[in-house]
């Protein structure tokens, strides 16, 4: 009768402390790995694993260190009938001396020191055994006579701990339906990995059209290496419940390669868009990688020189508003088939240069975009113009007082002098914020209103010479 009770315990206590196997890397089959712009990844790792028959604990070696374990998903691509998962654990506590030394606290262990030889030359190993007392700011021995507050010599351990791992393990209890090599593929989200758009333009002499590459930068701190991974980048804002940090600290040395490459093959996928490079690359741990995106060449742009006002102008008088008033130099283009383009572009910087008179290329400025799609219009601020400037005053101010059921009614007028330094003409538009409701009843030049609150001028500037913009605007609120 005891030994009927005690069977049913003994059976619970190995389901609980089931037979662990390992698997590393030299059993992987295939990786794909996913990567999303905001530091998240989805790893597809297939491995062929010798399992036993029944309940079993399997130990996936070499996983990213920032695992997020909650999102960990084991399938048996073998034999998926009467395979089940009982319970996952993530060992991300370390092997290291200070942790070998903190799981020893209450636990003997051995203290080996070399002392004189009084029997002849040379040295001689003393073996003491010790209690770890505490390992706060140091270690604090207890010897059969005495306490030391510092090792006095090696310290030998009888073994490692249980769940102190050399490298971030996870661990599987599983249930197996029979002793054979079977595939299985585990999938996770991690942390660590990111990647980034960059692109680089080159301007034609006569700044009439561009040539853009664009590539991919990846960067790999999530304590793990990527080998031969199929590898897939998603470009949108994927939404994420975000999760609290793990306090895991770990020191990361980048390193730098650019990779010549195929340009990568993309598709619609949900709401982003998907790229995937055409052969398989390794990723390793602590590492910054450059694969191609794409490129296009000639491709039209149009330079624009913008000076922008301000809102205030129009709330009060003011007189002068500003003496060699910086001019904005923008570059834009349309991302369209017919412009060489047609093709959606990932956020990221577009570095600007153009080759001077002596063929060297010279960087002319940068600017970041937002996921742009297909059709739509690519804008970049370069600079300020260095010989276009401006200079801008309110050259009138009245109050017009109540009309009708507006409360403020006033009437202002400015004046917009742009000169030009250049041996060649320029068309500058002059961008103003206009505050309130609003009507311009004069004006030396033709404006768009571009949107409720808007006006747009555009002022021909002679070669080394001016031009003069003046308005008079109605302001009612």
């Amino acid at each position: 009768m005891r030994a009927l009770l005690l069977a049913p315990l003994a059976f619970s206590l190995a389901a609980q402390s089931p037979k662990e196997m390992v698997t590393t890397l030299k059993d992987q089959q295939s990786l794909a790995v996913t990567i999303y712009n905001d530091n998240l990844a989805l790893v597809k790792d297939q491995r062929e694993v010798k399992l036993d028959k029944g309940n079993q604990a399997l130990a996936f070696q070499e996983v990213s260190a920032q695992i997020r374990p909650e999102t960990a998903l084991l399938r048996n691509l073998t034999l998926p009938k009467d395979f089940w998962v009982v319970e996952q654990n993530f060992d991300f506590d370390l092997l290291t001396p200070t942790k070998l030394l903190e799981k020893y606290v209450g636990q003997k262990v051995l203290i080996v020191r070399s002392i004189p030889n009084t029997e002849g030359a040379g040295a001689k190993e003393l073996r003491e055994e010790a209690t770890v007392l505490a390992t706060n700011n140091g270690v604090v021995l207890q010897f059969a006579d005495r306490i030391e507050t510092s090792a006095p010599g090696r310290i030998v351990y009888p073994k490692v701990p249980e769940n102190l791992r050399a490298r971030p393990t996870l661990v599987v209890n599983l249930h197996s339906a029979a002793e054979k090599s079977q595939k299985l593929e585990l999938s996770y989200l991690t942390g660590g990995l990111a990647w980034k758009a960059d692109y680089v333009a080159n301007l034609a002499a006569d700044e009439k059209t561009l040539d853009l590459s664009g590539w991919v930068t990846l960067t790999n701190q999530s304590g793990a290496t990527y080998p031969n991974a199929t590898l897939q980048l998603v470009a949108g804002d994927v939404n994420r419940v975000q999760p609290r940090r793990q306090n895991i600290q770990m020191s990361m040395a980048k390193s730098m390669r650019a990779e010549a490459a195929p340009e990568m093959k993309e598709e619609s996928l949900f709401e982003y868009h998907l790229y995937t490079l055409d052969r398989p690359t390794t990723i390793k741990e602590n590492q910054t990688k450059q694969v191609a995106l794409l490129s296009a060449a000639n491709v039209p742009i149009r330079k624009e020189y913008l000076l922008k006002g301000d809102s205030y102008y129009y709330q009060g008088s003011y007189g002068d508003l500003g003496d060699k008033v910086k001019v904005g130099v923008f570059v834009e283009f349309d991302n369209r088939t017919e412009s060489r383009m047609g093709m959606p572009l990932p956020k990221g910087i577009v570095r600007v240069y153009k080759r001077d008179s002596q063929g060297r290329a010279q960087f002319v400025g940068e600017d970041a975009i937002d996921h742009t799609p297909k059709n739509e219009l690519v804008r970049l601020k370069l600079g300020d113009a260095f010989d276009v400037t401006a200079r801008r005053k309110q050259s009138d101010y009245k109050s017009l007082g109540k009309q009708g059921t507006w409360g403020n009614v006033y009437e202002m007028a400015f004046e917009v002098v742009v000169k030009n330094a250049k041996k060649e003409a320029v068309t500058v538009a002059i961008q103003e914020p206009i505050y309130g409701d609003w009507e311009i009843i004069q004006k030396s030049h033709a404006f768009t209103k571009e949107a409720a609150g808007t006006a747009k001028f555009k002022v021909e500037v002679p070669a080394e010479g001016s031009a003069t913009l003046t308005y008079r605007v109605r302001v009612k609120w």
